[in-house]
């Protein structure tokens, strides 16, 4: 989150005035048509009370800077990303708390459910999500060139953490890791697969141009797998809750590269 906020400027929050459709249609899909989505995969696959948590944990966190990386590499609008990207963290932090505490709620056994405390929840998120964004955006303001600088080593040093914790997590949940990766592979490829195809076709419904249609699909595609598996792993203390967020931060790589050839080939053309 510190060096998405070495990417933003105040002008990123402000496109809500300049795109108000397409702004509206990316958060209503990430906020509401995303976690819908998620719940509704849960009950079809009728996965494990731990996989479907999971699920609901990703589904919960929208977005993050790896879709504007792959935003800027299909040819989207880039603005429009960066721009849904950093109001949809600002907006999770209320979110996020109703989501998981609903799934907490719905999933787990009623004698062993461990609700989120909402107001502590949201300074948490407060914590992981805004301050280092609102940070890494002070550092952009008043030493440019450092933050420049600076951009691409924080995103290399943010891919090897979460590679790390991935490993974490398979070396914790050895003795799961295989039939979970199986329940969770096919239900995070749907997810992400379905989200990027309601976010770009009701893009188009209401006539918004390809550049903006593709970032709204990659917004609503790709979640934030990283803040999922910190509120699994921190909040709740339960790394079963983050093999699905784990299991999806390497599925969407390849999803999101295969978008990207698809992109630049024409295949969203219409």
């Amino acid at each position: 989150m510190l060096g998405m906020g070495l990417t933003l400027v105040p002008a990123d929050f402000k496109r809500i005035f300049t795109y108000p459709r397409a702004i509206f249609i990316g958060l209503f899909n990430q906020l509401i048509l995303l976690p819908l989505i998620g719940f509704g995969l849960t009950l079809v696959l009728n996965l494990p009370v731990e996989i479907a948590i999971g699920i609901m944990i990703l589904s919960a966190c929208p977005g993050g800077p790896t879709s504007n990386l792959i935003s800027y590499l299909a040819k989207a609008d880039l603005a429009l990303s960066v721009s849904l990207t950093a109001i949809s963290s600002l907006i999770t932090i209320l979110t996020i708390p109703f989501w998981v505490n609903f799934a907490l709620s719905y999933f787990a056994d009623g004698a062993s459910v461990i609700q989120l405390n909402v107001p502590q929840t949201i300074i948490q998120i407060l914590a992981i999500v805004v301050i280092p964004v609102f940070l890494g955006m002070m550092i952009r303001r008043f030493k440019p060139v450092f933050a420049s600088k600076m951009a691409r080593p924080v995103r290399i040093a943010s891919g090897l953490v979460l590679a790390l914790i991935i490993i974490g997590l398979v070396i914790k949940e050895h003795e799961n890791f295989v039939n979970y990766f199986q329940k969770a592979g096919v239900a995070t490829f749907l997810l992400n697969v379905l989200t990027m195809l309601v976010g770009y076709y009701s893009a188009k419904i209401f006539k918004i141009n390809k550049a903006q249609a593709t970032s709204i699909s990659i917004e609503s595609g790709i979640q934030n797998g990283t803040l999922a598996i910190t509120i699994a792993v921190v909040l709740l203390n339960n790394t079963a809750f983050a093999i699905a967020p784990a299991v999806y931060s390497l599925l969407m790589f390849f999803t999101g590269g295969f978008l990207i050839l698809k992109a630049n080939s024409g295949i969203f053309r219409k």
